[in-house]
């Protein structure tokens, strides 16, 4: 007899429909699982076999077969535990055949608890795509997943959980769709940094447009403080961000029953010593890097020369792309990689370069070979450069209180709802995106402003790329001002977030 289970499985983030056929014959007795699966997915079979048994059922003295299709996409993990037992008591008529609207996924210990598993909501969403109605799953998956709203979920602690239900004895309770509410708790607030207004307007510019920045300066002058803030004013995200940030981190294993779906924006801050696989993705079964976790995010990469060169010129295409593609030998997967990045650096290695102490000790030409270190290439993908200096005693010990982030975020709110309003519908809504075409009808300059850009262009030695940067971060400027076009002052504040550049400035 076969009988066919429906299920799901994962491709990058994205789910897609998995059928689970299983067929007993007459033979000597044995057990396979065709399909192109994983070792995870092979292991199934003694899972399978202890469950059956640990439940009181009887264990088939058969050929057993299964065969997950579509046979030429390989199958990883472990969420298939549940369908392929479940497909052998039908298939052996310990219980009757199973609704044709329902998908069944999830992890079977040996006495059969189901145990989570990753990615729930992408599967559940691809559920919905393929027309299933019904997916029961492990109960601690059942939050994240009831995010998919036209499915029905039905959460199970226990295999027999599910089994009753199909009988009809024991019916269990489908998981109710939760509303979408962002959260903004816990949050480091920019009142609490003293002084660094230039830094502090940069990163309110860097938010309204998602423009990447870069800050250099001495040791404890603030630069990790500021870049620590700038979730704070960032606008919440909208339900479709939530969701695709979500399916990257239920992937990694970062979501849970108490954390299911990622209300607030990414901050990922790796250690400088993260390898190229670490920060881009991969692995056997390829998994998402820090810049896909900082999806919709910032990625913060302090002390950005002290990264490997290998490291950081793998951020260079997704920078362009918005997308990180990992292929292996198993096959490829592409992820979202719409981060913005925020970087800070010391002037030299000791750190004191240019500082009015005196206390630097380095050379010229050690100076050139540490910011030598970070490519020409990517400074140029970067959009603005800012210089943030040690503080004064009198900044340090001033008690009056600076402005709170919700004052700044209200500003950068009301640019991004401009940007929206301009770009309709397309993709690139953020300024810090757009293409040639909008940039052409967008950003366009009268002839003084032109003539300081032109000026600016030839003296600064700017490329094709910075100088779309510059009038990008101009046009955001722009909005933050609550200005139709682009004026002078707005392309003179652009400019002076490329001097700081460090192939232009000397400390």
């Amino acid at each position: 007899m076969v009988t066919n289970i429906r299920s799901l499985g994962l491709n990058g983030i994205h789910g897609y429909e998995v059928s689970v056929e299983c067929f007993l014959s007459r033979g000597l007795p044995s057990f396979d699982i065709v399909g192109l699966p994983d070792a995870a997915v092979k292991e199934a079979r003694e899972r399978v076999r202890a469950v059956i048994k640990s439940c009181g059922f009887t264990f088939p003295v058969s050929r057993i077969t299964v065969n997950l299709a579509p046979a030429d996409r390989k199958k990883a993990g472990t969420v298939y535990d549940l369908p392929v037992m479940l497909g052998i008591l039908t298939a052996a008529e310990v219980i009757d055949n199973l609704p044709e609207d329902a998908a069944f996924i999830g992890e079977l210990s040996l006495s059969g608890e189901l145990r989570p598993v990753r990615g729930s909501l992408s599967m559940a969403l691809a559920a919905v795509r393929s027309g299933i109605k019904k997916i029961f799953l492990p109960a601690k998956n059942a939050a994240e997943a009831s995010y998919a709203e036209e499915a029905e979920i039905y959460p199970a602690g226990h295999v027999m959980d599910v089994i009753r239900h199909l009988r009809g004895e024991a019916l269990i309770e489908s998981e109710r769709p939760r509303p979408y509410a962002p959260r903004r708790e816990g949050l480091p607030d920019f009142s609490e940094v003293k002084g660094q207004e230039n830094a502090k307007r940069a990163l309110e510019v860097a938010a309204a447009g998602g423009h990447n920045i870069l800050m250099t300066g001495p040791p404890g002058s603030g630069k990790s403080m500021l870049a620590s803030r700038l979730p704070s004013i960032f606008p919440d995200m909208t339900r479709e961000e939530a969701m695709e940030t979500t399916e990257i981190h239920s992937i990694a294993g970062m979501t849970g029953e108490e954390s299911p779906v990622v209300f607030s924006r990414p901050f990922r801050a790796p250690h400088h010593t993260v390898s190229p696989m670490g920060l881009a993705g991969g692995g056997s079964s390829p998994r998402p890097g820090e810049i896909s976790l900082a999806h919709n995010g910032v990625l913060f990469l302090d002390e950005l020369p002290e990264f490997s060169r290998s490291a950081l010129e793998i951020l260079r295409q997704p920078m362009e792309t918005g997308e990180a593609s990992i292929s292996r030998a198993s096959g490829s997967v592409t992820y979202p990689a719409r981060f913005m990045l925020v970087a800070a650096m010391n002037p030299c290695r000791c750190g004191w370069h240019g500082h009015p102490s005196g206390r630097c000790r380095c050379a010229e030409t050690e100076v050139r070979r540490y910011r030598s270190r970070i490519s020409g290439p990517l400074l140029d993908r970067i959009d603005m450069f800012v210089n943030v200096r040690s503080l004064e005693f009198s900044e340090l010990s001033a008690r009056s209180s600076a402005e709170p982030s919700s004052a700044v975020r209200d500003r950068v709110n009301k640019a991004r709802e401009r940007q929206r309003e301009r770009a309709g519908s397309g993709a690139s809504q953020l300024n810090s995106r757009m293409g040639q075409k909008e940039m052409n009808e967008f950003c366009r300059l009268d002839e003084e402003s032109e003539r300081l850009l032109g000026a600016a262009y030839l003296k600064l030695g700017l490329t094709a790329r910075s100088y779309d940067k510059t009038l990008r971060v101009a046009r955001t400027i722009a909005d933050l001002d609550g200005s139709e076009r682009i004026q002078t002052r707005h392309i003179a504040e652009a400019l002076q977030y490329r001097i700081s550049d460090p192939r232009i400035e000397e400390y």
